[in-house]
């Protein structure tokens, strides 16, 4: 590392060789109009934008005896990282360190009145060795005084040395272990065993519904556990199964067969087409095809697809011993080549599992933990309360016990919360991972109901540095409806997205498939904070219980979620936010999440700014 001439702007000071920094920075701007005033604090040992600055004195004496004065932090405007223009006078401190000590007088953004001379008093080390800290996200101009949603920004191309998507590497940076950044959000109405087996094949991880009795989670958990990690699991019926029994189970599968199974021998399968036209309660083995396609588990994915290509056929099935072990699409060889799947220590797939914070929390929480899950979230909406703490901190201490006997260290996430004093206070009760999100979930009526929340990027942006600064990360929950979404959020620090109500539209979510008037199919999807969801909480509850509980609602109790018929498969979903994701990073120059966070350069936007950027399905 250079370390920073005399003169030098201050702008041009690397946040992450700034070692201590125990002032404010303001500047002239060069237009007319009141003089804005900026702003860099100090959280720890590193450097604070946007959002984070605390309550500094309101004046004293700095390293030697230099004076500074700190203006009240209700009169400060636009709040930058950086001040530029700044001159920067450096001279030689204590142990050998470079000292950095700017001052300049500035009015008040709010008043229009001169205020006292500031100073920024800053130590910085100029040693060659220091790494990168990756600081918030860098902005194309200075940051509006007000918080931001994704639509609100957009992101900057810069120069890339990065040649492929395929060369940018999508592990998460939260520590679970998933090789794809999603997270599949513990809604009823969304996460299940069929989701949880298909998101984790792909990469990602799914966590079952705190609504979802113990014993039953602990069925889900074994039934993914023991789930093929590169082959689809099949829909399996007997010869004299039904045809309309048959027909109900496709839509559970994206493949859109079922296989006709006698003593683990697949005889054939049954479709849609073979199906066309015959009564109902005929027996499947009268209609099934018997021009399958059998390949071996050793099979290649390029040999597979080629077999189906050539005999014109959509599905293989996979065998062993001549007994079914799967079914393997035209579309699932390809993309076992392009994604690998999110596995344990022991090579199966992962699935995490919810608890509240009511209840026999400790109770529910062991026994999923030696049920098997990898990921252990515990959640309510407001999740920066003393309920939560108190609960994350029995959790954690039975957590720990758990894994010095077994060996195996779960993670803990928390949430929800939308500042830094929330993340550090979940990091503290003991939390590895805290969810970030009040209010922009799809099915969420929180922000209408109680002016409680707060736009999401801005949300993400402060916890997720937050959450660096104490070695943890977030999951970014709610709010995402296209795949720039996702990317902004982890551009934003995020170290996974949580999805919900978009997965929600999909085969594989666990609502039965239904048509409307017109012909479309959709899913029936619902609020965890809903009148429906909480009737489902307090099944155990008294009449009077329930119903007075039913009251309190913050959530839509039905809503339709049409499948995309483009995407009607969570896999399809999952092709489309990736390319995506990839892309972005190649734009940024990163080959990694950690790089794409570190490069990322956000612009803010007008509506009509975000309104251009949409396609046009039609002329104009």
């Amino acid at each position: 590392m250079t370390s920073p001439a005399v003169d030098q702007p201050l702008s041009a000071v690397p946040s992450w060789a700034v070692t201590a920094v125990t002032g404010l920075v303001t500047w002239l701007p060069s237009g007319g109009g009141p003089d804005r005033i900026g702003a860099v604090g100090a959280l720890g040992d590193r450097v604070v934008g946007p959002g984070e600055l605390r309550p500094l004195p309101e004046s004293g004496h700095g390293p030697d005896g230099v004076d500074h004065h700190v203006v009240p932090q209700h009169l400060i405007g636009g709040v930058a990282d950086h001040a530029p223009g700044v001159v920067v006078h450096a001279g030689v401190g204590a142990r050998g360190q470079l000292r950095v000590i700017s001052s300049v007088g500035c009015r008040c953004r709010r008043t229009d009145q001169p205020t006292p001379t500031l100073t920024a008093v800053a130590e910085v080390s100029p040693s060659a060795s220091a790494k990168p800290h990756n600081g918030p996200v860098r902005f194309l101009t200075a940051p509006p005084a007000h918080d931001l949603t994704y639509s609100d920004v957009f992101m900057v191309p810069r120069r890339s040395s990065v040649t492929s998507r395929l060369d940018v590497d999508l592990r998460s940076t939260d520590g679970v272990g998933t090789t794809l950044p999603l997270v599949v959000s513990n809604m009823t109405a969304v996460s299940g065993r069929r989701m949880a087996e298909t998101v984790a094949r792909r990469g990602g991880v799914a966590i079952i519904p705190q609504d979802i009795p113990t014993d039953v989670v602990a069925e889900v958990v074994a039934r993914v556990k023991a789930a093929h990690t590169l082959f689809d699991t099949p829909v399996s019926v007997t010869p004299h199964t039904t045809v309309g029994e048959a027909l109900s189970l496709l839509p559970k599968r994206a493949h859109g067969i079922a296989v006709v199974v006698e003593d683990g021998i697949p005889l054939g399968t049954v479709s849609e087409a073979d199906a066309a036209g015959v009564d109902r309660f005929a027996q499947v083995h009268e209609v099934m095809s018997d021009d399958v396609l059998t390949v071996p588990g050793t099979s290649s994915a390029a040999d597979t697809f080629d077999a189906l290509t050539s005999r014109h056929l959509e599905a293989a099935l996979v065998v062993q011993d001549d007994r079914l072990v799967g079914v393997m699409t035209r579309k699932s060889a390809l993309r076992s080549t392009l994604y690998r799947p999110a596995v344990d220590a022991g090579g199966r797939l992962l699935i995490g599992a919810a608890v509240g914070i009511n209840g026999n929390v400790p109770g529910r929480a062991e026994a999923l933990l030696r049920a098997g899950i990898d990921v252990l979230v515990v959640d309510t909406a407001h999740g920066h309360q003393e309920k939560m703490l108190q609960i994350l901190k029995s959790v954690r201490e039975l957590r720990d016990r758990l894994a010095e006997q077994s060996g195996r260290r779960v993670p803990l996430v928390a949430g929800n919360v939308v500042s830094a004093d929330g993340v550090l206070d979940l990091v503290d009760a003991g939390a590895d991972v805290v969810k970030v999100g009040v209010g922009p979930g799809a099915m969420c009526t929180t922000r209408m109901m109680t002016g409680v929340g707060r736009p999401q990027f801005s949300a993400v942006l402060e916890c997720a540095e937050a959450a660096r600064s104490a070695g943890r990360s977030v999951w970014a929950d709610g709010g995402v409806r296209y795949p720039r979404d996702v990317a902004l959020a982890l551009a934003a620090g995020a170290g996974s997205v949580m999805i919900g109500s978009w997965f929600a539209g999909t085969y594989e979510s666990t609502g039965n498939l239904m048509t409307d008037a017109e012909g479309r199919q959709y899913k029936e999807s619902f609020g965890m904070a809903s009148a429906r969801a909480v009737k489902l909480r307090t099944r155990d509850s008294s009449g009077f219980d329930r119903a007075r509980a039913g009251l309190f609602e913050e959530g839509i109790s039905s809503s339709r979620m049409y499948l995309d018929p483009e995407r009607p498969g969570v896999e399809d979903l999952i092709d489309s936010i990736i390319a995506g994701v990839r892309s972005s990073c190649t734009y940024a120059g990163a080959s990694s999440l950690e790089e794409f966070h570190e490069f990322a350069v956000v612009g803010v936007q007008s509506g009509s700014g975000y309104e251009e950027g949409r396609p046009l399905h039609a002329s104009w």
